[in-house]
């Protein structure tokens, strides 16, 4: 039987709302907690997922195999729930994700980008032909994708990727080719070893002229034997800060050909004589990229979550220093500094919570949109992308490190599972966009934006308030309500722009 501490017990105790109710709104609703709280007990109940020798005790040959291991193990059960009838596709955001996936797997998961990169870039790139052929294989993890964009030489700089791929109309095939040593993807999850397909985004060339970046699918290992197939130059990168199971790999190419059909030919194509076909808009190459940088906004959200609860959980029970000689040594969250540190952060959780669902729906609505031809808020998407991805990640990174140290020594320690926690975030700082990068691509989206204001433009609805500010930001009395903070808010916001 479980003991909570006495002091743990007290604060709980002097609660003054119904943490359940909170735990729901969270959640999503009543039912939606029950879910999650069955499939944890479904999964962290599983003697195969669970550790019998600490990660930071094993190589990093055994880190990769234990994450194999216990990758396969997750999707045997999650088929199980398909099969009961209890699986929808939250049930792989979950086991994917910052809460329960990290739960099980703590150094990262190799199969992830199979279903957070790879079978997206396929949905979002791919004809309905190319969905209907490529889907089904990677559903069924017949085969295994990765996508590879980032190369040792290019990452924020897209459009400086070297990787090419060159039409041959006399056979009907595409050339990849690696022709420098920069030009080698490097970073893809599951590369190094996981993977035998990939999306690759390459500059594609037809009729003698560059057409810019476009997304391929590409074999990269013999499905029966798992080597490399002639041409692939292919491993594992090394270690790093943290996500050491995650196998993050390199690839080159040496005049790789694949069909004409292997082009992802949903926005742009090339036809068989090699006449180019442009996309409605270039963003549209960019929709994988989008869809990954929402999900990240909520995993990061649960990621600090769990490091804010880690802190104010030790800073109810650990006690230090008298504060008067014939009293007990306090609790250190009754000081004032310690709230200083950890408060703010809990708060934040609540704000990157509510701006992940918010922004997930918004995705939801304009991809539907963008199927069915219009275009409009689809740089509005983008903005706020960006934004939130490198508000959200800069923020709980330096979060994270604020409880880390708020928990003393003990924070440092492998145990407190901070310094993991750490590890994950803080390489959402680079991955999907660089932080600095994006920031100014959201500043410039403003200044735009300020810019259509003052010349009387409409704006979408997320930066409308520029609109009236525009016109002159008036002194207002203030009210403690929602309205009156909601316009403080925009008034500040309006007033950088000045």
């Amino acid at each position: 039987m479980t003991t909570v501490n006495k002091d743990l017990q007290k604060e709980r105790e002097r609660c003054t709302f119904d943490p359940l109710e909170l735990t729901h709104l969270l959640d999503g609703g009543v039912e939606k907690t029950a879910i999650r709280r069955e499939r944890e007990e479904f999964f962290l109940s599983d003697p195969q997922l669970q550790d019998t020798v600490p990660a930071e005790y094993k190589s990093h040959k055994e880190k990769y195999e234990d994450a194999i291991r216990k990758g396969c193990r997750v999707l045997e059960k999650v088929q199980e729930l398909q099969e009961q009838g209890k699986a929808d596709m939250d049930v792989f955001s979950q086991v994917l994700g910052g809460m329960l996936g990290s739960a099980i797997l703590k150094d990262g998961n190799p199969l992830t980008l199979h279903y957070v990169m790879f079978i997206p870039a396929l949905m979002g790139q791919g004809t309905v032909e190319q969905q209907g052929y490529w889907i089904s294989k990677a559903w069924s993890c017949n085969i295994i994708g990765t996508y590879a964009q980032t190369e040792l030489g290019h990452g924020t700089f897209i459009r400086g990727l070297e990787t090419t791929a060159t039409y041959d109309s006399s056979t009907q095939e595409f050339v990849l080719n690696s022709p420098t040593l920069t030009s080698y993807k490097w970073w893809p999850g599951g590369l190094g070893q996981t993977a035998n397909y990939a999306v690759v985004v390459a500059q594609l060339y037809t009729q003698g002229q560059c057409k810019g970046i476009h997304p391929f699918i590409v074999q990269l290992r013999d499905e029966d034997t798992h080597e490399p197939l002639p041409g692939i130059k292919i491993g594992e990168i090394g270690t790093k800060l943290g996500m050491n199971a995650t196998n993050n790999g390199f690839l080159g190419f040496d005049h790789v050909r694949i069909p004409r059909e292997h082009m992802l030919m949903k926005n742009s194509q090339v036809l068989e004589d090699g006449t180019y076909i442009k996309a409605p808009s270039d963003k549209l190459t960019y929709g994988t990229m989008m869809f990954v940088r929402v999900v990240l906004i909520k995993d990061i959200a649960r990621y600090l979550s769990k490091a804010v609860t880690i802190a104010i959980r030790y800073s109810a029970i650990r006690r230090q220093c008298q504060i008067t000689s014939d009293k007990p040594e306090v609790q250190i969250i009754d000081y004032v500094t310690q709230q200083y540190k950890l408060f703010p952060q809990l708060a934040t959780c609540f704000a990157l919570s509510m701006s992940a669902e918010w922004i997930w729906d918004m995705y939801n609505n304009v991809t539907a949109e963008l199927d069915q031809g219009e275009l409009e808020r689809l740089p509005e998407l983008h903005a706020l992308a960006c934004c939130l991805k490198a508000v959200a990640s800069s923020d709980a990174a330096g979060g994270i490190e604020v409880v880390r140290l708020s928990c003393g020594g003990h924070g440092y320690m492998s145990a407190s599972n901070l310094p993991a926690t750490y590890g994950l975030v803080t390489a959402a700082c680079t991955y999907e966009g660089e932080n600095t990068v994006l920031f100014l691509q959201t500043a410039r989206y403003l200044v735009k934006a300020w810019r259509q204001a003052i010349s009387g433009q409409d704006l979408p609805p997320t930066v409308k308030y520029l609109t009236q500010l525009s016109r002159g930001i008036k002194q207002r009395p203030w009210k403690n309500t929602l309205t009156c903070i909601i316009r403080a808010h925009q008034s500040v916001a309006a007033g950088f722009h000045v």
